[in-house]
């Protein structure tokens, strides 16, 4: 049976990231990644719908390790999936990937201070590895299904409905009428991409996301680089964006009425007073109680005025044979129907994990530091930021894995465990946000606490000081031996019988 000091679980953005750190930080521990899929990428290999991108900037989704050099601050797909294989290539990063290997289940034996981890391969036969140390890099939804509510009458629609989680090479839509069911991230990508060469797209939607539009390229980065040293414009660029996007989400949560104002106002100035913004643009909710919708260059808006799409903001009756029968008594005409409805989300790849026998569920758990789970040993969870670039907390989770590493290595100890005191509760779920698709994973995501460092934040600066510069022995983070592990087990099952 193979056994590595630490097994990473996946190889995407966090993944071929953690691997970095794990080399530049703990270069003597051994370590191995274990990816489900054929090829490095993760998201960004699994998604190829039409206009894919990222809703952040990219000096702050690109890792702090290397710069982002290309033009477009807000990039394509394509273009950040070169980037991370790049980032695997230049540090030799592929030679430890296992591909075609889906983690199913772990086991942790405090009597070993190991990972028991088994993997199914694309052969159908079954893997299985130990390790000290468990990192999942896997995200936060299912790779395998979308969130993809049933609606009336689908069965009597002539023409074509896909999700854009599993795009079909051959959806041909040049000159047809397409309805997007939706008005998120994936929605508003959709939208314009597909109107350049559909006869009319629709975004149909429930209720209004906030929009806002940004330059797809970023003017002070360009100047930068042009007179700076590449390294050094990377990190001025990302330093002025994270402090921006920190200072708008504060603004959003200390002014929102100010804040909806101006993202309103920026609406009105793209679209005219004579589009029904209130109808289609401005939603029930505060700004950042849900996630806002980026969009470079006013793509969506430019869409929209050329007469290439439209929004209609409605409930759905019931799907016909040409298109979708609205509450209203209005019908959508539709060759192709895409539901850009969303995700499923759901924790650890969706894998079974037990801790000295007992199943754990990580609704249960309280989130430590953001990436651990209380009671259970040696493993992380690389969660990023809802309301930031993903990268940015990951990286800080890459570096505090490294410090956990190192401090156990330096201290003779073998395990470590966040265990809550008695004055710990669970407060939220770790992503506080209303969005639907958030609400629904209750079960399957771990919890913010009521104080630090169990209450998972949306603040990298506090993030920073914590995660690179605070202490790693901090007492509630228990480091322990082999044998002090096994004793504690012993003592919990005299005591519960």
């Amino acid at each position: 049976m193979d056994h590595v000091d630490v097994l990473i679980v996946r190889a995407g953005l966090s993944g071929i990231g953690a691997a970095v750190h794990l080399q530049k930080g703990a270069p003597d521990r051994s370590f191995a990644l274990l990816e489900r899929r054929q090829a490095i990428g993760g998201t960004w290999d699994l998604f190829r719908y039409p206009g894919i991108r990222s809703d952040s900037d990219m000096f702050t989704l690109g890792y702090r390790f290397k710069p982002w050099t290309a033009a477009k601050s807000i990039a394509d797909g394509p273009s950040i999936l070169s980037y991370v294989r790049e980032a695997a290539a230049e540090n030799d990063v592929e030679r430890d990937i296992r591909f075609d290997h889906k983690v199913t289940a772990a086991s942790w034996s405090s009597a070993d201070a190991r990972w028991t981890v088994t993997a199914q391969r694309g052969d159908g036969s079954t893997a299985t590895l130990t390790c000290t140390f468990l990192y999942m890099c896997s995200g936060y939804y299912s790779y395998d299904e979308g969130y993809r509510p049933e609606f009336a009458g689908e069965s009597d629609f002539a023409g074509r409905i896909v999700h854009p989680q599993f795009w079909p090479d051959d959806l041909d839509y040049a000159g047809k009428r397409v309805v997007v069911i939706g008005s998120g991230a994936t929605a508003v990508t959709l939208v314009p991409e597909m109107a350049k060469t559909a006869a009319h797209v629709t975004m149909l939607q429930r209720s209004p996301t906030y929009v806002i539009s940004r330059p797809g390229n970023d003017a002070v980065a360009d100047r930068l680089r042009a007179v700076l040293p590449s390294k050094l414009a990377y990190a001025l660029v990302r330093f002025k964006n994270i402090g921006w996007s920190q200072y708008f989400y504060r603004m959003t949560r200390k002014q929102p009425d100010k804040v909806r104002d101006l993202l309103l106002d920026g609406v009105k100035q793209e679209l005219g007073e004579g589009y029904d913004i209130a109808t289609h643009f401005t939603p029930r909710y505060k700004p950042w109680d849900q996630r806002l919708c980026l969009i470079p260059d006013a793509d969506l808006f430019a869409a929209i005025k050329a007469g290439a799409a439209s929004v209609v903001t409605d409930h759905i009756d019931h799907f016909t044979a040409t298109g979708i029968r609205l509450k209203s008594g209005e019908e959508l005409p539709a060759d192709v129907i895409v539901t850009a409805t969303g995700l499923k989300l759901i924790a650890l790849g969706g894998m079974s994990v037990t801790v000295d026998g007992k199943a754990i569920k990580p609704g249960d758990c309280i989130a430590y530091k953001g990436m651990m789970f209380s009671n259970v040993p040696n493993l992380a969870l690389s969660l990023g930021y809802i309301n930031a670039s993903w990268t940015l907390r990951s990286d800080l989770i890459a570096g505090y894995v490294v410090r956990i590493l190192n401090h156990m290595k330096a201290t003779g100890t073998a395990i470590a465990t966040p265990v809550p005191g008695p004055d710990v509760h669970a407060e939220r779920l770790a992503f506080d946000l209303s969005s639907g698709y958030v609400q629904r994973a209750v079960d399957a995501m771990p919890k913010s606490g009521n104080r630090r460092p169990w209450k998972v934040t949306a603040n990298y600066v506090l993030d920073t000081l914590e995660l690179r510069f605070g202490k790693v022995d901090d007492g509630e983070l228990r480091f322990t031996t082999v044998h002090e592990a096994t004793s504690a087990a012993g003592a919990r099952e005299l005591l519960a019988a």
